[in-house]
């Protein structure tokens, strides 16, 4: 159901460790300020529901402490209502997670950010990817921190990052950047490196683009001594890199840079030649990969980057909802549109006022109420009465519920699979 806590809501799903959440509503969930604390050894998957899907809105969602976690198409809304400058979502411990097809946006400090607190188990072997982290709310609109230390590390892949003012990402430690798309950041920082930290990095950042939009941007003007008034106040937009001295080591190959707003997608690369103009910082290039980085074996150019994200980023499945697709659009005016909010409540920010419109509609006929309809359990050649087979493993080495979810991204490659488990 869509309520904040009890049974049936999404807070008591994820209370236990060791569950697979599917939904059998869509709409908005409302919740409180309490935060919702994901489990280990969950997989979520937000594309089951119906209709138009879930949005969570009001509140927000921490990881921290999880152990081999999947998050996928789960849109995270925290919104100005929300009571603490807190993350929209966020690891400060815990390892082996993936977030994949989210969308995370209106942070009250951060959207997205993975940042030890010195608890637990070091935030380790993360993975943020086709994800959309957007719309940090002033007057502290950061896309994110993502640190770890230099013997644990994170993915950023094939992501979208949008209207943030600043820290998109900030990055300390083992990182990965690669095939990401940032688009209007204000004059706080685009790819930030770190500062000053005496602290390593070991980094590589490949193939993104980096797109410069109107970068106006809402805040407080004084208007008399002591009363203030939201306006839109324009602003430079920083270079894509900022920050990092030696300690910052990184492979920075095949990055674009998008900066006459003219509509067209047609930047330059950044290379060691003109480095010094788009960066100010003075990190150390590396002439190779590192090592320590997992092999990316569907990387893109940044270009192909760009129009696979503009496809398929965050959660589009099952539909991609209103606030996404007011995002895209701004995104593919290529300059043309793009604001750093204060309020998405306040139409004059965000024309939406909030999270639009969520359709819903009634989940498919599930005799056993195991999570899979009873027409993709009679194709598979399963028991729609028997409620234990959807965590049985299929012949492909799937659990029977994974390849439902599965065949609802990928309808056409999910034929074979099903031909060949009928063999």
């Amino acid at each position: 159901n869509l309520n904040d806590a009890g049974p049936g809501s999404f807070r008591d799903a994820v209370s236990k460790p060791w569950r697979i959440i599917v939904f059998d509503v869509s709409g908005v969930i409302k919740l409180s300020s309490n935060p919702i604390v994901l489990k280990s050894n969950q997989t979520i998957l937000g594309h089951t529901a119906p209709g138009d899907g879930i949005v969570l809105y009001n509140g927000r969602v921490s990881a921290s402490g999880a152990q081999n976690l999947i998050v996928r198409y789960l849109r995270i809304r925290m919104g100005a209502a929300y009571p603490s400058e807190l993350d929209a979502c966020g690891v400060a411990n815990g390892a082996d997670m993936i977030f994949d097809h989210c969308s995370m946006t209106w942070g009250r400090d951060e959207c997205f950010s993975i940042n030890p607190d010195g608890k637990g188990t070091a935030p380790k072997n993360i993975t943020i990817q086709n994800s959309i982290i957007g719309q940090g709310l002033q007057n502290h609109s950061c896309g994110g921190l993502m640190q770890t230390d230099i013997s644990n590390g994170c993915t950023i892949f094939r992501n979208l990052y949008i209207d943030n003012k600043t820290r998109n990402p900030k990055v300390k430690g083992l990182n990965q950047f690669v095939n990401n798309v940032v688009y209007n950041w204000g004059s706080g920082a685009a790819y930030n490196m770190g500062g000053d930290s005496s602290g390593k990095s070991e980094t590589t950042i490949e193939n993104n683009y980096f797109i410069v939009g109107p970068c106006n941007n809402w805040q407080n003007v004084e208007i008399a001594p002591k009363v203030y008034e939201a306006q839109q106040v324009p602003m430079n937009p920083a270079r894509p890199f900022t920050g990092g001295n030696s300690d910052f080591r990184s492979y920075c190959k095949g990055n674009y840079y998008d900066y006459d707003k003219d509509g067209a997608l047609n930047g330059i690369e950044i290379t060691e030649v003109n480095w010094s103009q788009y960066c100010s910082g003075s990190p150390t290039l590396l002439e190779a990969r590192s090592d320590l980085h997992p092999i990316i074996r569907s990387q893109k150019s940044a270009q192909e980057a760009y129009e696979w994200v503009v496809e398929k980023v965050g959660a589009y499945l099952p539909v991609r909802d209103e606030v996404d697709k007011y995002l895209i659009d701004e995104l593919t005016s290529l300059g043309g549109k793009g604001t750093i909010i204060q309020d998405e409540r306040k139409t004059e920010q965000f024309p939406l006022g909030g999270p639009g419109t969520i359709n819903a509609a009634q989940k498919p006929l599930d005799s056993d109420n195991d999570g899979m309809p009873d027409a993709f359990e009679d194709a598979w050649g399963l028991d729609k009465y028997d409620p234990t087979d959807a965590v049985k493993e299929a012949k492909n080495g799937y659990l029977n519920i994974e390849n439902y979810a599965l065949s609802l991204e990928y309808p056409d490659e999910y034929e074979y699979e099903l031909n060949k488990n009928k063999q």
